[in-house]
């Protein structure tokens, strides 16, 4: 397994300071994000450290010697919109983009694209599903035609009133995983595996890394804290964020032992980047450096 970085942290950096920060820290790639050039929807989107939309060929072989030249692969190109937006106009927007992601992920020797595959907040699972065929059929025959793989973060995307009440990412469950595999049996087609959050989904973290090993393409280590006085308040139909947070790997409730040792059971070989979305490491972009260096340090302890 290689160790890395999701670049989205490093929203004040650009391509080449990012992957300075990536090689100082003896990390060994980074998952870069893409975002259309100057919009951010939200905390940890927006960031584009490659403009994909205007990327020449002279551009991404500049990116990719650079990145070579400090001992650091590009994992993959992530941008993780809603492309299942219930506002047609947007929907559009968000999957033209996607095309472009895919495009550079090729031109660039990438050939990993890492996303959310959508949801219609509105709608029940199966009315989703029966979209998801309709909007991702031509996306993953196009990506298969570049020789690109798709891999879905299990994000249920569902952290505050505005994303109530289904979420904006429908792959969120190991038994939605199985009816969306069935839909979409493209080989290209897999998951971008984040522990943290089953946690507040009380979903086993483990069991899936088994029974899905085949369609684990990337993986995230991204921990969470459950603030049990909260939930105790609130319940678990109140907006997840009223009684958890994400944390730096180490401070949350994910055994790093087991999911890292998991790994190695299923002969996981790939790229396991750490997202870093602690705000208690945010009061300064110095902060957020050491974050990065923290994280690093200690899942170390795991994946060498």
């Amino acid at each position: 397994m290689k160790l890395g970085l999701v670049s989205a942290i490093l929203d004040k950096s650009d391509f080449y300071e990012l992957i300075d920060v990536v090689a100082e820290n003896g990390l060994d790639c980074v998952e870069v994000a893409c975002w259309p050039k100057g919009k951010a929807a939200r905390r940890y989107a927006g960031v584009s450290h490659i403009d994909v939309a205007n990327l020449t060929i002279d551009k991404a072989e500049e990116f990719k010697t650079y990145a070579a030249s400090k001992g650091v692969d590009i994992s993959s190109l992530a941008y993780y919109p809603n492309p299942l937006d219930e506002n047609l106009e947007r929907r559009k927007e968000v999957i033209d983009h996607i095309y472009k992601v895919i495009d550079a992920s090729a031109l660039m020797g990438i050939n990993m694209v890492t996303t959310f595959i959508g949801r219609m907040p509105s709608k029940a699972v199966s009315v989703n599903i029966e979209e998801v065929v309709k909007v991702w059929t031509p996306i993953l025959e196009y990506a298969q035609s570049k020789g690109v793989k798709i891999a879905i973060e299990n994000c249920p995307m569902l952290f505050t009133e505005d994303e109530w009440p289904g979420g904006q990412n429908l792959m969120t469950t190991p038994a939605i995983w199985r009816q969306i595999f069935e839909a979409l049996p493209f080989d290209n087609l897999g998951i971008n595996y984040d522990p943290s959050h089953f946690i507040w989904q009380q979903i086993d973290y483990i069991a899936p890394l088994y029974e899905f090993r085949d369609k684990i393409f990337h993986v995230h280590y991204k921990d969470i804290k459950i603030y049990e006085d909260k939930l105790r308040d609130v319940g678990i139909m109140a907006t997840p964020l009223q009684y958890m947070s994400p944390k730096l790997p180490g401070l949350g409730d994910v055994n790093w032992n087991k999911y890292v040792s998991a790994l190695t059971d299923i002969g996981f070989e790939g790229y396991t980047v750490i997202e870093v979305e602690d705000k208690a490491f945010e009061k300064s972009y110095e902060d957020v450096k050491k974050s990065i260096t923290l994280s690093a340090r200690y899942l170390r302890n795991f994946v060498i």
